[in-house]
């Protein structure tokens, strides 16, 4: 029986990138996301690609009822889930605090935050009830350094810090692993998301010096499931060689 891995934001970036490569691995796939057509394209092209099984689950991690309704609908046979990779997230908005919207500040907390928790408390008793489990967060560089114009963003990913720093100590009597992954700078949708759809203006934050891709962070991810069963990477960060931390880098190219 083939391992199985639930990935939220599964149909761009980090979470895409980490489909793939748990694919190419031999793991069958649960996948999440807003965007439908997204979802079903990428389950085809894996299916077709690698010949492993793939359920896609269409929700929002934003609304609590479709998170429930969605993970309660999973066929028994789907709940031997070994790895939950919670990747959905994003940043919108750049301003300083007193010219914030607070539509900008509620998008980053209800998915980063209460989207983190909506899908947790619904996978963790599946893996308590397994005696088995891994559980990976996306975090950021942005969950121990702040930047000007990050506020809401970093306040938001220093919370995934302080939970995935307390699920390690909740679920040590349960044996899963909880492992945070934090990722600096990385060129995906990330940046167009945070600038509105200016895609001019996103590609202007790489401009210098040579970042990540998802798929260089989700080698990474699967690597952390693959150590011994009595070992427990707890956190990891990756950024490109010219990124030190959320504020120092060499755009000297």
């Amino acid at each position: 029986m083939r391992k199985i891995i639930f990935i939220t934001g599964a149909t761009s970036g980090i979470g895409k990138a980490t489909a793939e490569i748990f694919a190419y691995h031999n793991y069958d796939l649960i996948i999440t996301g807003r965007r439908r057509e997204k979802l079903e394209a990428l389950a085809k092209e894996i299916i077709d690609t690698y010949n492993i099984e793939v359920l896609t689950l269409n929700f929002d991690i934003r609304d609590k009822k479709a998170v429930k309704t969605a993970i309660e609908s999973i066929p028994e046979k789907w709940k031997s889930i070994d790895v939950l990779l919670n990747n959905a997230g994003l940043a919108v908005g750049f301003d300083k605090i007193q010219d914030g919207l607070i539509d900008d500040w509620e998008s980053m907390i209800d998915t980063n935050i209460k989207g983190l928790l909506y899908v947790s408390h619904e996978i963790i008793p599946f893996l308590i009830k397994n005696k088995k489990g891994h559980i990976i967060n996306i975090g950021s560089t942005a969950s121990k350094v702040v930047y000007q114009g990050g506020n809401v963003y970093c306040a938001t990913k220093f919370a995934v810090d302080a939970l995935s720093q307390t699920m390690r100590i909740d679920l040590l009597e349960h044996k899963i692993r909880v492992t945070q992954i934090n990722p600096g700078a990385a060129e995906t949708e990330f940046s167009t998301v945070r600038f509105k759809g200016n895609k001019d203006q996103a590609d202007k934050t790489y401009i210098g010096y040579k970042p990540m891709t998802a798929k260089d962070i989700a080698p990474s991810i699967y690597y952390v499931t693959t150590i011994p069963e009595h070992i427990c990477i707890n956190e990891l960060e990756i950024t490109a060689l010219a990124q030190a931390n959320s504020n120092y880098f060499n755009k000297s190219n």
